[in-house]
């Protein structure tokens, strides 16, 4: 079992950069692929970026894809989520997720564990 704890949300004018951070219990960090999704009001919650056990590979959303950057230190149990050039569309909680699958397919109803999340507003 792993526990997760996002931090990093905040309030950003749109254009800016914000860096959010998941920090994971357990000793075996390094088995878990992880992702990170959002969820704005009234929608949906929603896939950003997610990366393989070794840091090797990484998948975006489209929505993203050459503005945020998902990285994570196995030395440090952690996963980051660099984000830039924010849009006032990226207003969401954020939420940091773990499992312990193989493969491409990141969706929030087969992601084992969950963060609380963390908010991140962006004004326009």
């Amino acid at each position: 079992q792993v526990q997760l704890v996002e931090s990093g949300g905040g309030l950003v004018q749109a254009g800016g950069s914000l860096s959010l951070s998941c920090a994971a219990s357990g000793r075996t960090f390094r088995n878990y692929r992880m992702a990170w999704f959002r969820q704005a009001p009234g929608k949906e919650r929603e896939f950003v970026a997610g990366i393989s056990r070794s840091g090797d590979n990484t998948y975006y959303a489209d929505s993203v894809k050459g503005r945020f950057t998902i990285s994570r230190d196995n030395a440090k149990n952690t996963v980051y989520l660099q984000m830039n050039s924010l849009k006032a569309e990226d207003t969401a909680v954020y939420y940091c997720a773990a499992d312990l699958k193989i493969g491409t397919n990141f969706s929030p109803a087969g992601m084992t564990y969950w963060g609380k999340g963390t908010l991140v507003t962006v004004s326009s």
